[in-house]
Formats: structure tokens, sequence, C-alpha cells
């Protein structure tokens, strides 16, 4: 093993990432990029300062002959052994997670668009545009709206099923095989520029659904013609977040084999109590809408408002998240 492979292997048993390490080597990342890529070597002194760093010994570091790590007299400790990750199991991970991606992303827009028949049969039978009563709206609403959820939820369980040999990736320590980080960067690579154009879409996408539902509230008076701009509005939210739901799962896939961006081996911890925290997250939003729903009056005010709850939360998640997350670290 070469000291490039040595270098990666022991950055990530330490759970650091290029700029971590070269803030404790007092180097800038580039330096740690070269020497991960077999591109350059470092100085001597550099060498000693990993050794005591990592707590192995220099010969370790510096022969590629010797594979088992040796760690120093100070340092010598039973490491757990780490789950490796094979160049082919890593291929078929990225692979499975690009193909259930696209399904993901239509159930979940499945899931968006649910509730449109059921609005819009309820406007119908609201302005008597067609002779059908109350009743025979909202039972066949909400007969489409199961018809659709169902399949959406058949989906991600077949999903859920495929990759769930994967899951360790996500939840546990691991360390890969030569080769891989080499690929998945490469592949990474290739992808930004696809994976941009992804986010920018859904993002404007999300931000700009709620137009045309706040331009029916000024502009006009008709239910009606409200119940079609609520409509329209979930049918832009399901396709900017299908978007954003595409372009994501390969990407934080990559990001799982790399240990990188939300999935470092610190965060891995922190994501086990930010689960918690959206569950309970999601929980208070829908408890709001119920509330908005059948607490307030039936008026096109309430159905703005309740409708509005939705995107609002979207929005608002990530920053919650965010803060969450930095209030997790301080404590820690």
């Amino acid at each position: 093993m070469i000291f490039a492979d040595k270098l990666i292997e022991l950055r990530k048993k330490n759970g650091w990432s290029q700029e971590e390490l070269a803030e404790k080597l007092n180097v800038t990342r580039q330096s740690v990029s070269k020497w991960e890529g077999a591109q350059s070597i470092p100085e001597l002194s550099k060498i000693l300062q990993m050794s005591q760093l990592f707590g192995v010994t220099t010969d370790y570091l510096l022969r590629d002959e010797i594979e088992a790590v040796e760690c120093t007299e100070a340092e010598e400790w039973e490491r757990p052994a780490l789950r490796r990750v094979s160049l082919e199991e890593a291929d078929a991970f990225l692979r499975v997670k690009r193909e259930t991606g696209k399904w993901i992303a239509f159930a979940v827009a499945l899931c968006i668009l649910s509730p449109v028949c059921l609005i819009l049969l309820a406007a119908v039978s609201e302005t008597q545009l067609l002779p059908i009563s109350e009743n025979m709206a909202g039972g066949l609403g909400m007969v489409i709206l199961l018809l659709l959820v169902a399949p959406a939820v058949a989906v991600f369980i077949s999903c859920g099923a495929k990759t769930s040999a994967y899951e360790f990736l996500e939840t546990e320590l691991f360390e890969t095989e030569y080769g891989v980080t080499g690929m998945v960067r490469e592949r990474q690579k290739q992808y930004r520029d696809t994976y941009t154009r992804y986010n920018i879409f859904g993002v404007c996408g999300c931000i700009l659904a709620v137009v045309p539902l706040f331009a029916g509230i000024v502009f006009f008076e008709d239910e009606f013609f409200l119940c079609v701009m609520l409509c329209l509005m979930l049918a832009l939210l399901s396709v900017s977040v299908a978007v954003l739901i595409l372009g994501g799962i390969p990407w934080a896939s990559m990001e799982k084999l790399l240990e990188e961006g939300d999935y470092t081996r610190e965060k891995k911890q922190e994501n086990a109590r930010l689960r918690n925290m959206s569950v309970v997250y999601w929980m208070l939003v829908t408890a709001l809408f119920l509330v908005l729903g059948f607490a307030a009056g039936d008026t096109r005010e309430t159905w703005a408002v309740c409708s509005a709850v939705w995107p609002v939360a979207g929005v608002l998640y990530m920053p919650v998240r965010i803060v969450c997350g930095a209030l997790m670290g301080r404590k820690r």
C-alpha cells in the first residue's frame, strides 16, 4: 500500500476532512489533496508530524511493503475493525441509488399532487359548476387521493428494500478499498454541473410555486379560480421537489462513500439526533395544518393560509436543521 492510500485511510479513520487535516498540519488543503492523489510527497517534518498525529510509526507511512498499521508505543491500542467497501460494492450502490432516485422523485411528486382532485371537486361542488353533491365530491376526491398515495407508498417500500443493504453507509463507520475514492471523486467531478443545475431549478421552482396562489388572492375574487391557482401551486411544487430529489440522491450517494458533506464521521452522530428533530418538526407542521384547517372558518383566506403551511415549512426546514446542528455542536 502506497503512502497516498495510507494517508486516506488514516484520515478517514479519524473522521477528518481534507480541510481539517490540512489545518492540523498547518498546510493547504491542496497539499493534502496532492498527497492523497500521489502527486507529491510531504516533507520529512510533515511525515513526523503525521506520525504523532495518527499515532503510527514513520516506517508504516514511508514503506510501501508494510500493510498492517504499526502504532507508536504511546498509541498502542486496538482499533475497532471497520467494514470495508469494495469497488464492486461502491459501483453497485451508486447504480441502485441512481435507479431508485427516479422512482422516489416520482413517488414524492404523486404525494404532493394527491389532494389536487379533492380540492378541485370540492370547489366545483361549492360553486355548482357541475351537479354533484358535497359528499360525492369529497368521497370521489378521497378515492383519487388514495389511488395516488398507495402506489407512491409502494414505491417507497420497494426502493427501501433495494437499498437496505447499504444503509450502513449512512449510519456506521467504514473504510474503502483501493480505487474506490478515486472512482467516486471522478464521477462526482463529472456530475457537479448537472447537480448545480438541478439545485437551481428545484430551489427557484419551490420559491416561485406560491406566486400563482398569492396572485389569485390579490387579483381575483372567484373562489373556484383561487382553488385552481392552489392546484397549480401544488403542481409546480411537485415538479420542483422531484427535481431536487432527482439531482440530490446521486450526489448524496457519492458523499456517503467519500464520508464528506453531511456524512462525515462526526456528522453521522449528529444526524442520528437530527433525524429525531425532523420527526418532531414535521409532526408539529402537520398539527398546525390540521388546527388551521379545522378550527378556522371556511374562507378564501383560510384556504390560502392552510395551503401555504407546507411550502413555508419546507423552506424553513433547512434553516431549522442548521440551527439545531450548530446548537448540538456548541453543546458538544
